[in-house]
Order: C-alpha cells, then sequence, then structure tokens
C-alpha cells in the first residue's frame, strides 16, 4: 500500500473506495506542497486537527478545497474557524452545539456537524456516550438548532491489532446510525476509518474515511 510516491499511494487507495465512500486526506504537519501534490491528483477534501492549522492552509491554498474539522473544536475557536470549514466531525458536547448555533446564526449560514460518539475501550479518547447523544438528537428533533446541520456521527475505534473488537465498535455505531436515519433525522455521513483500520471500517458502512499516514507515507521526524 505504501508505494513509493504519494501518486502510487493515491491510486492505490482510491482503487480500494467502496461505492458511495468519500476520502479524507488527514494532511495535519503536512506542508502545502504535499497537499498540492494531492489536489493536482483530484483530491479536494482534506482534514485538519487544529483550527490554526486549518485557517492558514485554507488561507494560502485553493478556495475549492473542502476542509474538515477532526480534532477537537474548543469554543473560544468556533468563530474563526466558521468561515473555513466544510464539515465539523468532532461535535462531542451540548456546550460546543449551543455556541456553534449561535455563531453560525451571527454569520447567517448553515454549517455542517456530525456528533463524536465515544466507542473505544480508551477512555481518554473524546466522545459522546449514549445518554448524551439522546439528549443531542432531542435537541436536534426539537428545532433547537436551526443553523445547524446534523449530518451524521464520527467515531475512532480502539487502538488495537484486535480486527474482531474494532469491527464490532464500527458496527454498533453503524446501528446508532440507522437508528438515526430511521428516526427522519436526515443523515448521509457516517464518518469512521483512518490509515489502520479503513478497510473495516468500509465494510462495517463508513461514509467517510479520514487516512493520513497511507496516503502522505510517514512524517518527517524532527531534527
Amino acid at each position: 500500500m505504501n508505494g513509493s510516491s504519494a501518486e502510487e499511494r493515491y491510486r492505490a487507495l482510491r482503487a480500494q473506495l467502496r461505492p458511495g465512500v468519500g476520502l479524507i486526506a488527514v494532511s495535519k504537519t503536512r506542508t502545502a506542497a504535499e497537499i498540492m501534490e494531492l489536489y493536482a491528483l483530484g483530491q479536494r477534501d482534506f482534514g485538519e486537527n487544529r483550527v490554526q492549522e486549518l485557517i492558514a492552509k485554507a488561507e494560502q491554498l485553493p478556495k475549492d478545497i473542502r476542509w474538515h474539522l477532526i480534532g477537537q473544536l474548543q469554543t473560544n475557536k468556533v468563530r474563526a474557524v466558521l468561515p473555513y470549514v466544510h464539515l465539523i466531525h468532532s461535535v462531542d458536547r451540548e456546550k460546543l452545539l449551543d455556541v456553534l448555533e449561535a455563531e453560525a446564526h451571527r454569520l447567517g449560514k448553515k454549517v455542517d456537524v456530525l456528533l463524536e460518539r465515544h466507542i473505544a475501550s480508551e477512555e481518554s479518547k473524546a466522545g459522546l456516550d449514549a445518554a448524551e447523544l439522546e439528549a443531542m438528537f432531542t435537541g436536534f428533533e426539537a428545532g433547537r438548532y436551526p443553523s445547524l446541520r446534523l449530518k451524521g456521527l464520527m467515531g475512532m475505534a480502539s487502538f488495537t491489532d484486535n480486527e474482531a473488537q474494532i469491527r464490532a465498535e464500527f458496527s454498533g455505531l453503524k446501528r446508532e446510525f440507522d437508528q438515526g436515519v430511521e428516526r427522519g433525522l436526515g443523515w448521509t455521513e457516517l464518518s469512521m476509518g483512518m490509515s489502520s483500520d479503513y478497510l473495516l471500517a468500509m465494510e462495517c458502512g463508513s461514509t467517510l474515511i479520514r487516512v493520513g499516514t497511507a496516503l502522505f507515507g510517514p512524517r518527517a521526524q524532527p531534527q
């Protein structure tokens, strides 16, 4: 999979994509030149973990790039990032939803978001538990967030070599996604799968995979 060039890696990974699955190139810490190499091959969706890095790249790089915020978003950074972001994957608390709603309303725009569900065994990973997720569903159903469009769910599986465990975590998230669809929430996106587990994620129903190292290659070690 790790070909000798970005083009080889990109074409190999694109060939693995299942129908209906979108590829987000995770470009955190990557240079503008590295991003432009994939851009020249047709890639338009890029994911960043940090607001300041996303904004700096959005200002510098082509305006038709769709920027995805996949890292935790602090409420004091919401106003800065909203003009640039295409989809926020990591909504993990009610307070953040309230601030997003207020800022989106102020800007007079609709903002697309995913709710981040905690599915991993590691407690250190972010995300909502079942009760918190249900409370947010209820808020959307009650019309509490008219400036936000809830597009679906995001989750990160455990960091483990146990494929059965990863599959179970992804499958559980897919069941919750399907329940949201059945409730008429208008969901279209299930963001799960990274460089180490994107094939399993696609098998379990992911519609967006977030891939960094498998596309860009290993990160350069600091001197």
